[in-house]
């Protein structure tokens, strides 16, 4: 070997350590003359450390570098979300946990409420976290800082040793999914019976939002008296981030657009909007800062035959073969061969071609016969798995024809939505997609996913789907029929595309149709479906999520009420029923949140809300309420009526078209139905007399009377425990706020 040849190897393996140093220093480059560490915590671009300094590409990314802890602690801009790490799409943050104790007496010695909003930010809860509610007999709510949507999980025990280790399927632990793009979030915890019975073991029930994979539940947990301070230590938060609100397309050519020099822009699928850069392929750094993508020198890993000789240039790399060699020269490819070796190469190379394009051919012929059965196979396993059979039968049994009721297809439904084309989207959330879809028939239809079921639900599935083909309400939407033959059953409905009660009462004063008489016939027509489901379905159904955000209007702006995924049917010898909490913040009747017992009564309270709703154009919960019921329309509704000032927080529009005597009439309907105990309320069917009074209007001409013809009563049923997708979740507006509250 030359002298100088191992010279020039030293040199090339001292480019080769300088070029990965600059590209390990290029990911965590902070903006020149910003300083880049915050006690153990690196800061790289666009983030920057210090609030105001355009160390940072904008406010939401700045760092709060707080020196008066030792070592300094960083803080996520001006709120108090301490930045425990900062990733290439995620930022873990210090947790907060919401807690109640209680004495061996059961007296609340300890509460601990959390509320958290990112509202107007670039940040959204990933869904790496889990809500997670620890105890036995406590249940907490967790839900948005509009208030329009909740969920709740409930844990139970009654003794130590029904307690099972890493376990969390709702004994003494119980976790559940945060909807995607949330952006801000309040929950507490309540024990049901005070922890009286199991306060020897578990003096304190816990309720947080952390990462999944850093949490896992112990026995020893519900005893130990620093599982708070742990969880804040141990199990951060977990916040995605991207730029700003705008997709790529609508920000790549202005002046704020943030990817720099070899980077490409990807949209976030996080329901808020944003992008985040990336290096292109073959080069890597940091894509927010000019220059700080470099180019990756893949000669490092010597992808080249060892005869080859590998040329880096940027953005990738080139393998040569030496003279007397021919090749592409690389590993994963045809390598360096000699030439004396060679021999008739192209007559080999022609015929091997034609023997593997008829080697395709064939398996792809194989590849669509095999796939073709197995999805036949698949199909019929899931038609099975989901009760077709036992569907079948109960048709027969209960006379349900096919024109009424069909088991669609599964062909149908993707020829009807173009095969679930995103155009044909109508909304979608944290728990399915609705799509729009055009059957053969011409019938326009909303074809709604479903959550997964157990195999212990599906008779409880089939039976309910039964009942529910046979209604011909008319203000109640039509179920069509099901497809069994998916995973999750997908549910057929009739198709009301003209919008929900909320947004026309959030949008009223940009239709003028939208007067007082029209306003007290939809709710008349929405009390009828409700009465009828209480009074005339057998057996009788609660529908457990009454709001204006679930009363459909068609193309005549006919109230059709939707969304039985929450609903519960009540056997015809019993009142009341104990379920898990569920319902709409605002709505959520107070006997029901404090007692766990569901009555019909708890849908009158919902319904009283949305006619307040009606008559003031006000939301029904303040961005600040808690879930303890504080600032709601109902509680402000009733304290303006006994004070007096009723007129004074009516929408305009009311005051000049309602005479006093109807609004007085409408309003001390309200207040009857948002009595706190349940026994005082009217009934639906009540309600709905005193609306048609108050309108002087009759449904199609009809009356009460004919409306509970009970000879003619239909059966209605609940369909899933599936929340309803036709709204679609709306950007969020507020500065960051992260408060607990803690009484002792």
């Amino acid at each position: 070997m030359p002298p100088f040849s191992g010279f020039f190897h030293l040199l090339l393996w001292l480019s080769l350590v300088f070029n990965s140093s600059n590209l390990s220093k290029a990911a965590t480059i902070p903006k020149p003359d910003c300083p880049t560490e915050c006690g153990s915590l690196t800061v790289p671009y666009p983030f920057g450390i210090g609030v105001g300094t355009g160390c940072s590409v904008g406010f939401w990314y700045d760092i709060n570098c707080n020196t008066t802890f030792d070592p300094p602690k960083p803080f996520l801009f001006t709120g108090n979300l301490e930045v425990l790490e900062i990733s290439a799409s995620k930022v873990r943050v210090k947790n907060v946990v919401a807690s109640t104790c209680y004495s061996e007496t059961g007296t609340v010695t300890g509460n601990n409420t959390v509320s958290i909003s990112l509202k107007g930010a670039p940040y959204t809860f990933s869904q790496e976290n889990r809500f997670t509610v620890i105890g036995c007999g406590d249940f907490a709510i967790v839900g948005d800082g509009k208030l329009e949507m909740s969920t709740g999980c409930t844990s139970i025990c009654s003794q130590r040793e029904d307690l099972i280790d890493r376990s969390c399927s709702g004994i003494g632990c119980c976790q559940t999914v945060v909807p995607k793009g949330m952006q801000d979030f309040f929950t507490s915890v309540l024990g049901l019976n005070a922890h009286q019975g199991i306060w020897s073991f578990n003096p304190c029930s816990y309720a947080f939002i952390g990462d999944q994979n850093s949490f896992m539940f112990s026995k020893s947990d519900l005893s130990d008296p620093t599982l708070g301070d742990k969880i804040n230590e141990d199990v951060p938060l977990v916040l995605e981030w991207a730029i700003g609100n705008q997709n790529c397309s609508d920000v790549q050519n202005s002046a704020d657009f943030v990817c720099q020099q070899n980077s490409e822009c990807i949209n976030v699928d996080n329901e808020v909007g944003g992008y985040r850069c990336k290096c292109v392929n073959g080069y890597q750094g940091n894509p927010y800062v000019s220059s700080g993508c470099l180019d990756v020198n893949e000669c490092i890993d010597s992808p080249c035959h060892p005869k080859g000789t590998c040329s880096n240039f940027p953005g990738g790399f080139n393998c040569t073969c030496p003279g007397g060699y021919v090749g592409d020269g690389r590993k994963d490819g045809q390598g360096c061969t000699s030439e004396g070796s060679s021999f008739p190469v192209k007559q080999l190379s022609l015929g091997l071609s034609f023997g593997f394009l008829a080697l395709i051919m064939s398996t792809v012929w194989l590849y669509y016969t095999v796939r073709k059965r197995k999805q036949l196979k698949l199909r019929q396993k899931y038609f099975h798995q989901n009760g077709g059979v036992l569907l079948k039968q109960k048709m027969s049994s209960n006379g349900v024809n096919s024109e009424s009721a069909r088991i669609f297809k599964l062909e149908e439904l993707k020829k009807a939505t173009r095969n679930y084309s995103r155009d044909y989207i109508l909304g979608e959330g944290g728990f399915g997609i609705v799509f729009k879809g055009i059957l053969d028939d011409q019938r326009v239809v909303a074809i709604k996913t479903s959550k997964k079921m157990d195999e212990s639900e599906v008779e409880s599935f089939i039976n309910e789907v039964v009942i529910l083909t046979q209604v011909n309400h008319r203000n109640v939407v039509k179920l069509f029929g099901c497809c069994l033959e998916t995973e999750v059953p997908q549910l057929v409905y009739e198709c009301v595309s003209n919008g929900t009660l909320s947004e026309h009462i959030e949008k009223s004063k940009e239709m003028p149709w939208f007067s007082f008489e029209w306003r007290i016939r939809i709710a008349y027509e929405s009390a009828l479906a409700f009465a009828y489901l209480h009074s005339a379905a057998s057996p009788p159904i609660i529908h457990r999520d009454v709001k204006s955000a679930n009363i459909l209007l068609d193309d005549h702006y006919v109230a059709k009420v939707s969304d039985f995924g929450a609903s519960r049917l009540i056997p015809l010898d019993q009142t009341r029923v104990a379920t898990v909490v569920m319902g709409t913040m605002g709505y959520l009747d107070p006997e029901y949140l404090n007692s766990g017992q569901l009555t019909e009564k708890s849908d009158v309270y919902s319904f009283g809300v949305i006619l307040a709703e009606l008559l003031t154009g006000k939301k029904p919960s303040s961005p600040g309420a808690r879930i303890t019921g504080e600032g709601t329309l109902a509680n402000y509704f009733t304290m303006c009526k006994k004070q007096g000032y009723l007129f004074d927080i009516l929408e305009p529009r009311m005051r000049r078209e309602g005479t006093v005597e109807k609004i007085n009439a409408v309003a001390e309907l309200v207040i009857r139905c948002l009595e706190l105990e349940g026994e005082e309320r009217p009934t639906m069917k009540q309600v709905a007399v005193e609306l048609e009074r108050v309108g002087k209007l009759a449904a199609s001409g009809g009356s009460m009377e004919e409306e509970y013809d009970e000879g003619n009563a239909e059966t209605v049923s609940l369909i899933s425990e599936q929340q309803d997708m036709y709204s679609v979740h709306s950007n969020l507006h507020l500065s960051d706020v992260y408060t607990t509250h803690t009484t002792n």
